[in-house]
């Protein structure tokens, strides 16, 4: 069983990884047009590199479960979105555009599992 004050650890950090998908979005698509989803790509990628670089430094530093919880599951989790990518996914299909399409939906899973992987060698050096 989650401890009260662990459980709103998740909550809190959940939030704020939300808050700081919403700004980086933002600043994104400010700054770059087209009808490809960049955003959501550059979040979910460095949201992979995040989770893995948290859960090597949680291995080789102890760090407390709880901890790994609330920042990973929490911050991470709020601030990735696979529902955004697979819906933009979907539209690119449905506007016809199959090579962006295959980008994003291959592309983004390459990317983000490898991210996930560096961020977890790097991690585990540490």
């Amino acid at each position: 069983m989650i401890a009260p004050l662990v459980f709103l650890g998740i909550a809190v950090a959940g939030g704020a990884g939300s808050v700081l998908r919403f700004v980086v979005d933002g600043a994104v698509k400010a700054r770059v047009g087209g009808p490809y989803p960049l955003a959501t790509t550059i979040i979910n990628v460095t949201g992979s590199f995040g989770l893995g670089l948290l859960t090597g430094l949680a291995a080789a530093a102890g760090l407390p479960h709880e901890w790994l919880l609330m920042l990973g599951g929490g911050l991470m989790g709020g601030y990735t979105t696979f529902s955004t990518a697979s819906i933009e996914t979907v539209r690119l299909a449905q506007q016809g555009r199959i090579g962006l399409t295959l980008l994003n939906g291959l592309g983004m899973l390459v990317l983000s599992v490898a991210a996930a992987a560096l961020g977890l060698l790097l991690g585990h050096l540490a």
